[in-house]
């Protein structure tokens, strides 16, 4: 597995990944998954991603495949880890791991003091996944996906 810079060639490869993942996970009505994904990585959003300065997003490649790719920024001292999905094919294999470790290393590059993570609260595989990297939930709040207010969790790593 490589985890490398992700490209504008990665785009669609992206969407895919965080397709599946979401219809793997969430308890979403397909329909809404599709176009939440397709609004929120438009190509538009991602080249905004990729070009802009205290920003990370990372792919992880195994077998010429993204299977995976993550997503964060840094603001001031606080990195805010926007995106991580790793394909269901592909979970529990340590691709995750390696993506949050090469994104930390990233974004400290930046000086980063503290590390978040939001996800739904609804994802106890995300918040098994948080909490075994040292994060400790640290706050709550509400997104609107497709009409309907779900609720999410913050994850704090304190560096």
């Amino acid at each position: 597995m490589e985890i490398r810079p992700a490209t504008a060639d990665d785009r669609e490869a992206i969407r895919e990944v965080a397709r599946e993942t979401w219809h793997d996970t969430y308890d979403i009505p397909e329909d809404v998954i599709d176009d939440t994904v397709n609004d929120w990585y438009a190509d538009e959003e991602l080249e905004r991603a990729l070009s802009t300065a205290g920003t990370a997003v990372l792919v992880a490649e195994a077998d010429d495949e993204v299977v995976g790719f993550t997503h964060g920024v840094v603001q001031e001292d606080e990195g805010d880890v926007l995106r991580m999905y790793v394909h269901p094919d592909h979970q529990r294999q340590g691709v995750g791991t390696a993506l949050h470790d090469r994104l930390r290393s990233a974004l400290e590059d930046f000086n980063m003091e503290r590390m978040r993570a939001i996800d739904l609260a609804s994802n106890a595989g995300g918040r098994e996944f948080y909490e075994g990297l040292g994060f400790e939930q640290t706050g709550d709040g509400e997104v609107d996906i497709g009409g309907e207010t779900h609720r999410e969790v913050v994850y704090t790593l304190e560096l």
